[in-house]
């Protein structure tokens, strides 16, 4: 389809595997326009955005902004999970945009909250009705694990980075010590991302069968399976503990932040999770804080099921900051 030259905004959501691109009109993603890329068959991302514009009949973005599975500072971006690096210049030569932005993923995410539908919003708790500029929180739990808070300022939307997913993982009983020194063969260190992503859920079910003296190796996709048709006592066990440390994490990330605005679980996993929350027991780990365990009441949780939100939150970011230059600093 040709599009008018220099109205429309060039969005995309580079993940460790695949890079989604689109084009947005204001904060509306076009749904026509979104496409998928396998990363392992470009060298990079510039070979990807220049291939999306010329399938697009050469489009004309007036700006870029990307979000990128990795920390990026000043400017520029480092993939965790893959050999590439992307800055300004990366995004400028290859779309000739006039503004162009970098945020990390998570980022994003915290940049679409409030552009979603409700359709594609699950609550798992309830709150109290709060102001408009309470301070909200994300929560990433996909191929690996991040939050960040999200602050509606004077000025503007708020997202700072954050990689609180190499944090430490909380311990409170004998079982979860030795969880942690499970996963702590790996790394030397047992971080929140070894048992809260696809990966620590693998690591969680390995786990358990070494507790029973029955190693079995199981992905992600299978024990989520093995759950839906109860055809494994051990995944349900395996997506328990899960659950119950993913309410823990997320009750003591909202004591640090104070997200009256509302927790917001993004990512795969917990998609495929969210059926399970209530069930097995996350409000009850989230809540579980003695003598603020009331307290805890004052945040809702509310799981987001739309695949696209990082898109949106890129879009939402440029409409934003369409006044004012976009500096290494707001990014």
């Amino acid at each position: 389809m040709k599009y008018p030259a220099n109205t429309l905004s060039l969005v995309a959501d580079i993940g460790g595997t695949n890079t989604r691109v689109a084009l947005a009109d204001g904060r509306t993603i076009l749904q026509d326009s979104i496409k998928r890329y396998s990363n392992a068959d470009h060298p990079g991302l510039e070979t990807i955005l220049r291939k999306y514009i010329d399938e697009e009949c050469g489009v004309d973005p007036a700006a870029t902004c990307v979000a990128v599975a990795g920390p990026v500072r000043d400017g520029r971006a480092t993939m965790t999970n893959l050999d590439w690096t992307i800055d300004k210049n990366t995004l400028t030569r290859s779309t000739n945009a006039e503004r162009v932005a970098i945020l990390n993923d998570l980022q994003a995410q915290g940049h679409a909250i409030g552009h979603i539908a409700s359709e594609n919003l699950r609550e798992v708790l309830d709150g109290p009705e709060a102001h408009d500029h309470a301070a909200k929180m994300v929560i990433g739990v996909g191929t690996g694990f991040n939050c960040a808070p999200v602050f509606e300022t004077e000025v503007g939307r708020l997202v700072p980075p954050s990689e609180s997913g190499h944090g430490n993982l909380p311990i409170r009983t004998e079982k979860e010590l030795r969880l942690c020194e499970y996963v702590s063969t790996a790394h030397g260190f047992p971080s929140v991302e070894d048992v809260l992503s696809g990966r620590g859920l693998t690591h969680v079910y390995a786990f358990l069968g070494e507790e029973e003296n029955d190693p079995r190796q199981k992905s992600a996709a299978d024990i989520m399976a093995a759950v839906a048709d109860g055809s494994d006592e051990r995944a349900v066990e395996a997506v328990k503990v899960f659950v119950r440390m993913l309410g823990t994490v997320a009750g003591n990330l909202s004591l640090i932040q104070l997200p009256f605005g509302g927790v917001y679980l993004v990512g795969g996993v917990a998609r495929a999770m969210a059926p399970y929350l209530n069930e097995y027991g996350f409000g009850d780990a989230f809540r579980d804080k003695g003598r603020f365990a009331g307290f805890m009441k004052n945040f809702s949780v509310t799981v987001v099921e739309d695949d696209y939100a990082a898109l949106t939150g890129c879009a939402a970011h440029l409409c934003a900051s369409a006044t004012q230059p976009i500096t290494d600093k707001a990014d």
